[in-house]
């Protein structure tokens, strides 16, 4: 298994008034080459259950395993050498102030160490290139352009190319659609297709977009109130359609007390 969450219990304010218990005794795992689409209403533990497995929070109790090794303490930055986060907001995991190419060799380099040679080689120009025609964006013709003058969808891209720069073993993808106009989206829909095909790499998607969780992956999970309520596989996801997701979201509404 690459990574499972054991028995996660996560609260919020906890020993205040405003306690709120997340994630009570938490199961989740994820196998080696899975494209995981998860989906869930807000408050559902969708992005704290990526904060988790990123270490950009922790849990109360609980833990961690990545390929069967404990990582519950690993800091946020060491497990950023095991995997690789794409967010939703285009402006986050890119640096404006750099060119494109400047910001693809920070991202091949990431995690080696620095010395005082130049940050950029010049032999890996035209594999940079290669990478950045894949998107079909343009970027190839921009590399001296600094990041912050691209459009969102072109930034985003760039972010994703980036995130698989380096030898990451799992691919989190927060929402990273969600801020882009539909024509930019689906372009980064096919984009990720492809690059998780062509690396077979391990990804979990959180996404509020059912279309793109019923057509991309292998394997869809909805989550509710800190619970996975529905995780579909092979036939039963192929089968899937987006009423039948309609129709589970109009279920736990009416339980919730939120029907008409």
């Amino acid at each position: 298994m690459m990574l499972e969450l054991q028995n996660i219990h996560k609260v919020f304010n906890e020993g205040t008034v405003d306690e709120a218990v997340l994630f009570r005794d938490f199961n989740f795992a994820v196998q080696e080459g899975e494209f995981v689409s998860v989906i869930g209403s807000n408050g559902s533990g969708k992005t704290t259950m990526l904060n988790l497995i990123c270490g950009a929070d922790r849990a109360e109790e609980g833990r961690i395993l990545f390929r069967g090794k404990d990582i519950t303490g690993l800091s946020e930055y060491k497990r950023a050498r095991l995997i690789g986060r794409v967010f939703q907001d285009p402006k986050v995991g890119t640096c404006a102030g750099l060119t494109v190419l400047e910001n693809m060799a920070l991202a091949e380099n990431k995690g080696k160490p620095f010395g005082l040679g130049f940050a950029i080689n010049k032999k890996r120009i035209d594999a940079y290139r290669s990478l950045l025609e894949e998107c079909e964006m343009g970027l190839e013709n921009r590399m001296q352009v600094k990041v912050g003058s691209l459009s969102g969808g072109q930034r985003q891209a760039l972010a994703l190319v980036i995130a698989n720069m380096s030898r990451i073993e799992l691919l989190i993808l927060d929402e990273h659609t969600a801020a882009l106009d539909p024509k930019s989206s689906e372009r980064m829909m096919y984009l990720t297709q492809k690059l998780v095909e062509r690396r077979g790499i391990t990804t979990i998607m959180v996404t509020h977009n059912l279309r793109y969780a019923v057509e991309y992956g292998d394997r869809l999970v909805m989550m509710h109130e800190g619970q996975v309520i529905r995780d579909l596989r092979g036939e039963a996801k192929k089968r899937t359609q987006v009423q039948d997701l309609l129709d589970t979201f109009y279920e736990i509404s009416v339980e919730s007390g939120n029907g008409v």
